[in-house]
């Protein structure tokens, strides 16, 4: 899954991520950047993700600009 980080505390490690597929909202697991690229996120980064058992946001890494299938958006025109 692809998203955007809505909101991050450097402090806690809390986070939601928004997800583009479905416009859901998925909270950062706990310990979500151990072992990944990142040391802290900021507002509007684009980053892939899995859900683990509980459905929260795990396993991230670098997102693209592509869209993924964001509701609403027609296809990406070709340049």
């Amino acid at each position: 899954m692809q998203g955007v980080i809505r909101s991050y505390d450097p402090g806690t490690g809390d986070g939601i991520i928004l997800c583009d597929t479905d416009l859901a909202d998925y909270d950062l697991a706990p310990g979500s950047l151990v072992g990944t690229h990142f040391r802290m996120l900021r507002q509007g980064q684009r980053v892939i993700f899995d859900l683990d058992e509980d459905g929260r946001a795990t396993g991230l890494r670098l997102g693209s600009e592509i869209d993924m299938g964001t509701p609403g958006f027609g296809p990406v025109p070709e340049v």
